[in-house]
């Protein structure tokens, strides 16, 4: 039981929807250990960063002698929200271009061959991992492109790119056709309301078949212009460039007709398009700018993360002081790691970037961390009598955390479970190795390293950790793991029927000696001894002879002698039906 705090004049205590166990615990004014063990005790496993929610704090203010209410979040500054519709100094911007479509179509080549640079040898495996943000000068026009992955786990971050963008090339291999992740991509353009562009790649190879494409895009009510639609599309080769060209002016022609334009004179406001932990530089976040003009020194929230820019890096890593419409940059000197996908502002100052984060907390999804929605699947697992996966999560950027446990999440079945007890960005650290030693658990790592302290404990431990930079080797790796919990399902097959014909006396159990009627009688073997219709004992055979010696079977017709685990009542008569387990 919580020693309870003395009582003061004043016990109330104001507690917020959710709050860190270390927050808590600085508010009761006791140690974090104390309250990690009271939770403990009841079930809970969390740590000093975890967040609790508001019924189990309010249970433990109680045991400490507080009379705790919930405090309401405050309202969300007004002037800060972001205004709808054009604002009066509009002028022509960048438009910003996506590529998506079917894994290994060739996205991030034809890029790569766009922005003469040499981006796609340096993906791991050949796949995209995370979304890129360059820029490129086409036809005396700035453009912005977003390398949108292509592998089907990486839903969250391709349907991010959709709708951040202005135009979205998908991208469709000649000679493979229309995939799931290009009907997938379809989806995402049409749901995001974006122009598209079909552009038909790998036309050098023998077996191109454009026509193909075609009549396979129109199932997913794709029509190319030259099929009676609008949409335009283009025959290109990111191995010979051909095509490119025509490629790009349609992307000019479509930029056009949509006339883009943007207001660099108003409150800045942009999408984090990325972000990960860096262990030197810390919090970095790739930021496109959607509205105003983002300058170093600037007071920022995104979401529950604040800060002030200390520094600003371009698509190609040079430091700028500012950026306008469609640029995208990378920023340091946030507080934390924002989602993927949070809106990025500009506060009056760090006054109000703390207070207006501060406000985003209350609402902030904390479903890596919070306890409760932890406890309702171990409910449900007890309930089930499931057997479980516990799984700790570390990534290098948000946005492959979101695919990896979206991809983890998927594997469970009536089976198996898989259960995620925290995931975060960063390196793997000595305080996951303890967390998983408690509960039991894996600890996976995607594209990021292991503190040397964390690999010793981890070690003394018995802590299993997996590194992986192929996320689809990660998926394959954990789907064997979870086959390996499933029990396996137990059919018992009659393999033979014996009669009891004579029972013998021995110093510790009565033989019966028996006559295989059907079958084989089997060392070791379940049996299930049936008198008059009716079974008496279900067991298994302890000892098999045939005449002095002990034999692993007696086939039909065989006379044999046995011995039954935990019987010894036989009747001349009985019926000895012999089981194997497949």
């Amino acid at each position: 039981m919580a020693e309870k705090k003395p009582p003061s004049d004043d016990a109330s205590l104001q507690l917020p929807p959710t709050i860190t166990v270390g927050d808590l615990a600085e508010n009761l004014d006791v140690s974090p250990v104390e309250i990690i063990k009271q939770l403990m005790r009841a079930g809970i496993m969390a740590g000093i960063n975890q967040s609790i929610d508001y019924e189990v704090a309010y249970g433990l203010a109680k045991a400490y002698g507080f009379d705790p209410e919930e405090k309401t979040a405050e309202e969300k500054i007004s002037a800060l929200k972001l205004e709808e519709g054009k604002t009066e100094n509009q002028e022509p911007r960048s438009p910003v271009i996506a590529f998506l479509g079917h894994v290994d179509h060739g996205k991030t080549s034809l890029l790569d061959y766009i922005r003469k640079s040499r981006v796609a040898m340096g993906e791991v495996g050949g796949i995209t991992q995370r979304i890129g943000a360059y820029q490129a000068n086409i036809a005396d026009q700035i453009v912005t492109f977003l390398d949108t992955p292509g592998h089907e786990a990486f839903t969250a971050l391709r349907a991010r790119g959709a709708q951040v963008t202005d135009i979205a090339v998908l991208v469709v291999a000649a000679d493979d056709g229309v995939m799931p992740q290009t009907i997938e991509a379809i989806n995402h353009i049409q749901a995001a309301n974006v122009p598209m562009i079909v552009a038909i790649n790998k036309m050098d190879l023998p077996g191109a078949d454009p026509d193909r494409v075609k009549n396979e895009l129109s199932r997913q009510n794709v029509l190319v212009e030259d099929w009676g639609g609008e949409i335009l599309s283009t025959h290109v080769s990111a191995e010979t460039g051909d095509g490119i060209d025509t490629l790009l002016e349609n992307i000019s022609l479509v930029a056009e007709i949509e006339e883009l334009q943007g207001d660099a004179s108003t409150t800045f406001s942009g999408v984090v398009i990325e972000s990960k932990l860096d262990s030197n530089r810390g919090s970095l976040a790739t930021v496109l700018v959607q509205s105003g003009t983002l300058q170093v020194g600037s007071h920022v929230a995104a979401g529950p993360v604040w800060g002030r820019i200390r520094a600003m890096l371009d698509h190609q890593g040079e430091r700028i002081k500012q950026a306008g419409p469609s640029v995208p940059i990378e920023i340091l000197g946030l507080n934390g790691v924002p989602d993927a996908g949070e809106i990025i502002r500009a506060m009056p100052n760090e006054r109000e970037a703390k207070r207006f984060a501060e406000t985003q907390k209350d609402s902030t999804d904390t479903s890596n961390t919070t306890v409760s929605l932890l406890d309702q699947i171990s409910t449900q697992v007890q309930q089930g009598e499931i057997p479980e996966l516990v799984v700790l999560v570390k990534a290098d950027l948000q946005g492959s955390l979101e695919a990896v446990c979206g991809s983890i999440e998927k594997l469970g079945s009536d089976s198996a479970s898989v259960m995620i007890i925290h995931s975060a960005t960063g390196n793997i650290s000595e305080s996951d190795v303890f967390l998983a030693s408690a509960s039991k658990g894996l600890i996976i790592g995607f594209n990021t390293r292991i503190e040397p302290g964390a690999k010793r404990l981890a070690e003394n431990e018995n802590v299993e950790i997996r590194s992986y930079d192929i996320i689809y080797r990660l998926i394959e790796d954990i789907e064997e793991a979870i086959h390996g919990l499933i029990t396996p399902t137990v059919n018992k097959v009659l393999a033979g029927k014996l009669e009891v014909r004579q029972i013998f006396d021995a110093r510790r159990a009565k033989i019966a000696g028996c006559l295989v009627t059907e079958g084989q009688a089997l060392q070791s073997a379940d049996v299930s001894v049936i008198r008059n219709g009716q079974t008496l004992h279900e067991s298994s055979i302890l000892t098999l002879r045939h005449f002095q010696d002990n034999v692993p079977q007696v086939n039909s017709g065989q006379e044999c002698g046995l011995t039954i685990d935990g019987f010894n009542e036989y009747e001349e008569g009985d019926i000895i039906e012999v089981y194997r387990v497949e």
